[in-house]
């Protein structure tokens, strides 16, 4: 197992590992659903609740079902049915109890189910062989790096809009790509300073 202080492990995954601004995971909900900040900070927690339930949950499946059955083999399909399951019930949770946020989300809450975030962030704990605390602050900081991202773009799209004119070439996900790649710049700023194993 590795041996990284869970400290470590989340400001790096927020920061210096983020996973929209150095892996490029999860680009389709944040060019879309970044155009609204109410709706943006929405997305963000839901993604927060999924990557890191289904993580909590995958750990003990995998390393402690998985491995001694030597069964790892079908730790995709396993992984797979979790995040569903787990997006299911927070879609019920929406529905219940945020109408207007589920309407906001539209086919992107249950999207969430194909998300390659959710998915990476429980390959990523497999091949680093992290402890079950390393894997709860991983995937804490890894699903809250990408709601920072989407949250900050949509603020400053909703800012752009009311301060200057965008050309037509640039408007829509074009714009957010060139901003995405500035905020890239800006947290490779901490690159150095804590990097994963």
């Amino acid at each position: 197992m590795n041996t990284m202080n869970p400290i470590i492990i989340l400001v790096a995954s927020i920061f210096t590992h983020n996973i929209a601004l150095t892996y490029i995971l999860g680009m389709c909900p944040f060019i879309v659903i970044s155009r609204n900040l109410k709706t943006a900070s929405g997305m963000g927690v839901s993604i927060i609740f999924v990557v890191t339930l289904t993580a909590i949950i995958n750990w003990p499946i995998y390393w402690k079902i998985l491995v001694p059955l030597d069964a790892e083999i079908i730790s995709y399909l396993v992984f797979i049915i979790v995040i569903a399951a787990t997006v299911q019930l927070l879609e019920m949770i929406i529905e219940r109890f945020f109408p207007p946020l589920q309407s906001a989300f539209g086919i992107f809450l249950p999207l969430i189910t194909v998300n390659c975030i959710v998915l990476a962030v429980c390959l990523f704990m497999v091949l680093r062989k992290y402890t079950f605390i390393q894997t709860l602050f991983y995937s804490f900081g890894t699903s809250a790096g990408w709601a920072l991202a989407i949250i900050i773009m949509a603020a400053i799209k909703e800012k752009l809009v009311l301060i200057s004119d965008i050309p037509k070439g640039l408007q829509g996900p074009g714009i957010t790509m060139i901003i995405a790649g500035l905020l890239a710049f800006a947290f490779m700023g901490f690159a150095g300073i804590i990097t994963l194993q």
